[in-house]
């Protein structure tokens, strides 16, 4: 056979010159993975950089929208799935796919270093977490000084006729925020004792904001002595100079995170298994901590300098399918109770 080698080379020593380059010119064209998200804009590059570093022959294609313009996309197009996988939404988007039967079930290489409360409970889980944001209060300090207000510990306290016209919280119903908020006190309370929580706080409510972290923001500023949003909004506004502490209540409080998952029906299923491996690695929670600081896998990094203690600590047993399930159910009970007082 060397022989026969060594004769071809001498034979024909320029068709083996051309046929030792073809491999150069001949690469296998990479899959190209279409990806939704609703993740930050600012963080894609650097996942898709991440991702593809370890997987050269796939290419991300985002495909990025709102939380509810993608959900309806992704169930518009249920039975014939033009997106491979989910990189980044919200739970209860996910758990909406699920019961739909829209989600490719899938366990990620290193699904054991997620924290329980991070994945779908199934042995194969249908998705998996990313990061969390969780129930925090933001207070200002200095204003609360001035106007020799108390610093709350329970969300009972907040019920005290000294706040009265000085909280700021979110309107369920246009913020995802809002949402979790409300369903947690129906969790933790009982559905009867939640609402009259919700009735006696609703005296000391200000002004009802369309988005999770405009209640911070008033808090940072001082308009408002007391903002009820989640500790990242408030880490935020630390981190630019406010004088706000953020707190966490003694009973905890509600949490939502983004998750991801494969699609049923995609066309690129190995390529999708890939990217979710790297959806649960450390690297990816690496990069995830970057932007959201409770992340699935526990201590990837060190918390930030204004990141509050016990946030971890304080994430209820958050059942997502029953704030999923009765969504609809529990807003309008809100809306007739408050949003016209």
């Amino acid at each position: 056979m060397m022989f026969l080698n060594n004769l071809t080379r001498r034979a024909f020593p320029p068709l083996i010159a051309v046929l030792l380059a073809l491999p150069a010119f001949a690469q296998a064209p990479k899959t190209q993975l279409q990806v939704y998200t609703t993740l930050l804009p600012e963080s894609l590059a650097e996942f898709k950089s991440a991702f593809e570093a370890e997987n050269p022959n796939i290419e991300i294609v985002w495909r990025r929208e709102s939380t509810g313009t993608l959900t309806a996309r992704i169930i518009a197009e249920a039975e014939q799935a033009r997106g491979d996988v989910i990189w980044g939404l919200a739970v209860t988007s996910m758990l909406d796919f699920k019961r739909r039967g829209i989600l490719e079930p899938y366990a990620p290489k290193n699904l054991a270093a997620l924290r329980p409360n991070f994945r779908d409970s199934e042995a194969v889980p249908h998705w998996i977490g990313m990061e969390a944001w969780v129930a925090a209060i933001c207070f200002n300090t200095i204003e609360a000084e001035k106007q020799n207000l108390p610093r709350p510990q329970s969300w009972f306290d907040l019920l005290n006729p000294v706040y009265k016209g000085k909280i700021v919280f979110s309107d369920p119903a246009a913020s995802g925020t809002g949402y979790f908020h409300v369903s947690a006190f129906l969790q933790l309370f009982g559905e009867a004792k939640g609402w009259e929580f919700m009735e006696g706080l609703h005296r000391n409510i200000a002004v009802y904001e369309p988005s999770g972290t405009r209640p911070c923001r008033h808090a940072a500023t001082g308009e408002y002595p007391i903002g009820i949003s989640y500790e990242l909004a408030g880490m935020m506004e630390k981190d630019k100079g406010a004088p706000i502490d953020i707190l966490v209540m003694k009973e905890g409080g509600g949490w939502d995170m983004d998750t991801a998952a494969i699609l049923k029906g995609t066309k690129n299923l190995e390529a999708a298994k890939a990217l979710m491996d790297f959806a649960a690695s450390r690297k990816a929670n690496e990069l995830y901590a970057r932007w959201v600081p409770l992340t699935a896998i526990e201590g990837v990094a060190p918390p930030p300098r204004n990141y509050p203690a016990g946030v971890a600590a304080s994430m209820i047993r958050n059942d997502f399918a029953w704030a999923m399930e009765n969504r609809d159910r529990i807003l309008g009970e809100w809306q007739k109770r408050f949003a016209k007082r």
